[in-house]
């Protein structure tokens, strides 16, 4: 935003909200995935090696990318017009919102999401509904929107954050489809 001469899209606020909500129930959701019969297959990584490797790194920054673009375009979609409050919102739903389906994500290195193991963690299930539940309540009930610097979004509104934040899902599982590929190549 700062660097298209934009308006800061999240108030202190958002970002508060957003840490609480999407880095503690999903973290541990995730913390709570079942085994993997697999885990026994891999190679360890060598005992030198530190835990942020070049792969790593572009993992987070590619999918980090992705989840910023998406965001950034349900900020420019609120925005239209010079509406710096719904573009605010649209970005932070959006965001609050793609970090919730970015658990689903995180599950594992391999595509996992179409598969049935996206279903075998009841408690990130859980955590992905009460966020959704959380960030709704914030965006669409009146009472809130002082405490949390947000306008309320009509239902196609909500519709477009949903469906941005929910892309990232097939364009993150491509790209972990693709970075096994190239790891497969090598």
């Amino acid at each position: 935003a700062s660097i298209m001469a934009l308006p800061v899209p999240f108030a202190p606020v958002h970002l508060l909200f957003i840490n609480l909500l999407t880095d503690s129930l999903p973290a541990i959701a995730l913390g709570l995935e079942p085994g993997s019969k697999d885990v026994m297959k891999e190679k360890p990584r060598p005992m030198n090696e530190s835990i942020l490797t070049k792969d790593f790194l572009i993992k987070i920054g590619t999918e980090g990318l992705s989840i910023a673009v998406t965001t950034m375009i349900a900020f420019m979609i609120g925005y239209h017009g010079s509406n710096e409050l719904l573009g605010m919102t649209m970005a932070f739903a959006t965001l609050c919102s793609a970090r919730l389906f970015h658990g689903f994500n995180c599950k594992s290195d391999r595509p996992v999401v179409f598969t049935r193991k996206v279903v075998n963690n009841k408690w990130l299930i859980g955590a992905f509904v009460l966020g959704i539940v959380l960030i709704t309540g914030v965006v669409m009930i009146p009472g809130l929107h002082n405490v949390f610097k947000v306008q309320t979004l009509t239902l196609g509104q909500l519709f477009i954050v949903y469906g941005l934040a929910a892309a990232n899902i097939p364009i993150i599982q491509i790209m972990k489809g693709i970075r096994m590929a190239l790891r497969k190549s090598r």
